[in-house]
C-alpha cells in the first residue's frame, strides 16, 4: 500500500470537529436560559453533518418516532436517516414507517452518565420494533436501524477525571442491564471533542478455531463456542506505543466511517465510499472488552452451521464473515 500522506480527508475531519466545538461554545452560553433551545439547535447541528456526509438519497429529518408495521412506536428520537425509497409525502408527519428508517440518534449537547443507560434502555425498546431476521449470521446479529448517540461533550471536565473510562464504564454497565441479544446493542456513541465507541461483533469462536498454543481461551470462550461482541473505543489515550492512535484521528472521523460502513451492509450502493473511508483510516484504530454470548443466539439452522465451523475469514461485505463492525 503506497505511504499516505496528508490526505484531504484528514483536514476535513479537523475542519468539521473545530466546527463542532464552536457550536457547543456558542450553544452553552445560553443553555441554562433555554435547556430545550439548546438541546434543539444540538440536534440541528448533527442533523447538519449527516445531509452533508451522507449520499443525497437519504432524507435527514429531527424529532420523530418510529411506527411499526403492528403500530407500535418508539419513544422520541431526536434525528433520523431515512432511506432514498422512503414516501416523500410522508416526511413532514413526524411518525416514520420502520422499514423506511435507515438510522437513528439521540443527540445531547453534554453528555452524562445518565444519557448513557437512557440511551441504550431506549435502543432496545426502539430496535425491538423490528422482527429479529434470520439467514445468515450478520444479519441475525444486526437489527436493520442503525442507532447511535451523539454529544457535543461531556461533563467529565474536573482536574483527574477519566472521561473515557467513566463513559466506557457506563456503556458496557448499561448494555449488561438492558441488553439481552447483540442485535439490539447501540451502534455507535461519539462524543465530539473526546473519543467515539463502535460495535464490532465475532459470529463464532469455537474449540476448532482455537489455536493450539493458546488453551487458555477455551476459559474465555467456553468448550463448545460462542459469540462475542465489543465496543470498541476509538480514543486518544487509550493505545499502547506499539499501536499508536493515528494522529489524524478525530471521533467525527469515526462517526461518517462507521455510519457508511454499517449502511453499507443494508445499500451495497454505499460500499465502495465505505471501503475508502476504511482504507483511509479516517476512523482511527481502537480496543475494547469482549461479552460473550451463547450460540443459542441464533437461530437453529445458523446455529449448526456457525458451530460446525461453516464460516468466512476476512471476505469483505460477507453475511458469514467471523466478524463484522
Amino acid at each position: 500500500m503506497p505511504e499516505q500522506k496528508g490526505h484531504d480527508l484528514y483536514d476535513f475531519m479537523r475542519q468539521i470537529s473545530s466546527e463542532m466545538s464552536a457550536e457547543y461554545d456558542r450553544i452553552q452560553k445560553r443553555a441554562t436560559e433555554d435547556p430545550g433551545t439548546a438541546g434543539d439547535q444540538g440536534e440541528e447541528n448533527w442533523a447538519e453533518l449527516l445531509r452533508g456526509w451522507l449520499p443525497r438519497t437519504y432524507q435527514v429529518v429531527t424529532k420523530g418516532r418510529i411506527i411499526s408495521q403492528y403500530g407500535e412506536t418508539s419513544p422520541q428520537i431526536d434525528v433520523l436517516v431515512l432511506k432514498g425509497s422512503y414516501p416523500q409525502r410522508l416526511f413532514t408527519k413526524k411518525l416514520y414507517l420502520a422499514a423506511g428508517v435507515a438510522a437513528a440518534f439521540e443527540c445531547k449537547v453534554t453528555l452524562k452518565a445518565s444519557h448513557i443507560n437512557e440511551v441504550v434502555d431506549n435502543c432496545v425498546k426502539i430496535k425491538s420494533l423490528y422482527a429479529p431476521r434470520v439467514g445468515t449470521p450478520y444479519k441475525e446479529l444486526h437489527a436493520p436501524l442503525f442507532y447511535g448517540l451523539l454529544a457535543h461533550s461531556h461533563s467529565w471536565k474536573s482536574a483527574g477525571s477519566t472521561a473515557e473510562e467513566n463513559i466506557e464504564q457506563s456503556l458496557y454497565e448499561a448494555d449488561a442491564l438492558h441488553v439481552s441479544h447483540p442485535r439490539l446493542q447501540v451502534d455507535l456513541l461519539c462524543v465530539a471533542d473526546l473519543a467515539a465507541w463502535t460495535t464490532m461483533k465475532v459470529a463464532f469462536i469455537g474449540p476448532h478455531q482455537v489455536p493450539a498454543w493458546a488453551p487458555g481461551m477455551i476459559a474465555l470462550y467456553g468448550r463448545n463456542g460462542c459469540a462475542t461482541s465489543s465496543y470498541m473505543g476509538h480514543t486518544r489515550d487509550h493505545h499502547s506505543p506499539e499501536d499508536p492512535q493515528v494522529p489524524h484521528f478525530t471521533p467525527i472521523g469515526t462517526l461518517i466511517s462507521h455510519v457508511c460502513q454499517r449502511l453499507g451492509w443494508e445499500e451495497p450502493s454505499l460500499r465502495d465510499l465505505a471501503d475508502y473511508y476504511r482504507i483511509t483510516n479516517i476512523g482511527g484504530s481502537a480496543k475494547g472488552s469482549l461479552r460473550t454470548w451463547p450460540s443459542s443466539i441464533y437461530s437453529e439452522e445458523i446455529q449448526s452451521m456457525v458451530e460446525a465451523g461453516k464460516l468466512s475469514n476476512g471476505k469483505a461485505w460477507d453475511e458469514w464473515s467471523m466478524g463484522f463492525i
